[in-house]
């Protein structure tokens, strides 16, 4: 459908698409511990998170996930999609979250500027001060056998500031 048919409304609701990944092995995850941003702390300096970041335009979502991996990591990996989260940002403008598993993982881990990338066991995870959904989307993509279906769900920080993450 060409682009003067896609009936582009800017009034209607929009997402940014953005790839997190979670490389696994058998008794680790990667996380990266986030580093101050261009010298500005943010609130999620010092904490972890998995590698991802935006969709470039002319990427399509698998390509991003494999670039955002080498860039933060300097690792390859086997990856799939595990599932999608919309962020509901109370805005005209939220996240489209794509959440993919790396398998396989090959190369050196190098530290860039996002962050330290770090192998953490799972029995350890709970220690370290995790980006608040992390846990979350980990747990869910753990219970996942290879072969399922991505999950899909949406998240919000209700009337208390309460993160809630409801999966379909």
């Amino acid at each position: 459908m060409p682009t003067s048919d896609q009936k582009i409304n800017l009034s209607r609701y929009q997402i940014i698409p953005r790839v997190l990944i979670f490389a696994l092995q058998s008794d680790a995850v990667l996380l990266m511990k986030l580093l101050p941003r261009n010298g500005v702390v943010t609130n999620w300096t010092g904490q972890y998170n998995g590698p991802g970041g935006h969709v470039e335009r002319g990427e399509d979502l698998l390509t991003a996930a494999k670039r955002e991996l080498l860039e933060e990591t300097g690792l390859t990996a086997d990856i799939s999609l595990c599932g999608t989260i919309l962020v509901d940002t109370t805005q005209a403008v939220g996240i489209g979250l794509f959440i993919f598993r790396a398998e396989e993982v090959s190369g050196q881990l190098v530290k860039s500027q996002e962050g330290i990338p770090e192998w953490i066991p799972f029995d350890r995870v709970g220690e370290y001060p995790l980006v608040e959904d992390v846990a979350i989307f980990l747990e869910r993509i753990r219970q996942m056998k290879r072969g399922d279906p991505p999950f899909s769900g949406r998240s919000y920080y209700d009337e208390n500031d309460r993160l809630t993450v409801i999966f379909s």
